[in-house]
């Protein structure tokens, strides 16, 4: 498979990348500046020179999409998976009345509009075949049934995430492709704190199990778990 994640620096996008890498696969792994990919990747580049491919990819710039998409299409480069990891985390101690709206502005611009975006020119270099697809990287925080109060940036930029990825897999199932929105799990990373009960490798395999058809999940199903099991909505 070839596949393309962002946020492949740190965290799960890194362990991603490895794991897809060490099992043969390609990946087109993009990171804010790939001049400073960070110690892990660039030794990961090192070691599997021929199946890494480093890309800057700021996914906040829907230019930066094109780009990559424009150079990626000229080299006749076919996609078998694109994989949604960047995201941030901001103002997850803010009640209502001290909401940063900047903040809010650039959650949704980053977890979201970034995305939508990465899908825009992306998608179209998708093989078509049933083993196709797109993964947003979602979270249990995104559940309208499970809404609690505060967390409003990141709630509400995963919450609207699912509903996009439920919107590009009714688009694209004719071509073959899936979208699926996958909750990562309360993971040891910088952005889940090093209290969380789950190691991002372990994540990040349970996710490359979805992606190769390891795991098969109910066509039906559209917000999962790391696992494949169904998300509550």
């Amino acid at each position: 498979m070839r596949i393309f994640i962002t946020g492949a620096g740190r965290g799960l996008g890194f362990e991603l990348t490895e794991a897809a890498v060490r099992e043969g696969h390609s990946v087109i792994a993009c990171v804010r500046d790939a001049s400073r990919p960070g110690e892990r990747l660039t030794e990961l580049l090192q070691r599997y020179p021929d199946s890494v491919r480093l890309k800057s990819l700021d996914v906040a710039s829907e230019g930066d999409a094109a780009r990559i998409a424009a150079e990626l299409s000229e080299s006749g480069l076919a996609l078998d998976a694109i994989v949604n990891n960047a995201g941030i985390l901001l103002g997850r101690e803010d009640g209502i009345e001290t909401l940063s709206i900047e903040e809010l502005r650039k959650t949704l611009e980053i977890n979201l509009v970034g995305p939508i975006a990465v899908a825009k020119h992306l998608v179209p270099l998708m093989r078509g075949s049933d083993a196709g697809m797109v993964l947003n990287i979602s979270s249990e925080a995104g559940s309208f049934s499970g809404a609690y109060g505060g967390d409003y940036p990141y709630a509400i930029s995963k919450l609207a995430l699912n509903m996009f990825t439920k919107q590009l897999n009714e688009e694209l199932k004719p071509r073959g492709i899936r979208a699926l929105a996958v909750h990562p799990g309360w993971i040891r990373t910088d952005m889940g704190g090093s209290a969380a009960p789950l190691a991002a490798s372990d994540s990040a395999g349970g996710i490359l199990d979805i992606l190769t058809g390891r795991t098969q999940v109910p066509k039906e199903n559209v917000f999962i778990d790391y696992a494949g099991r169904p998300m509550p909505l």
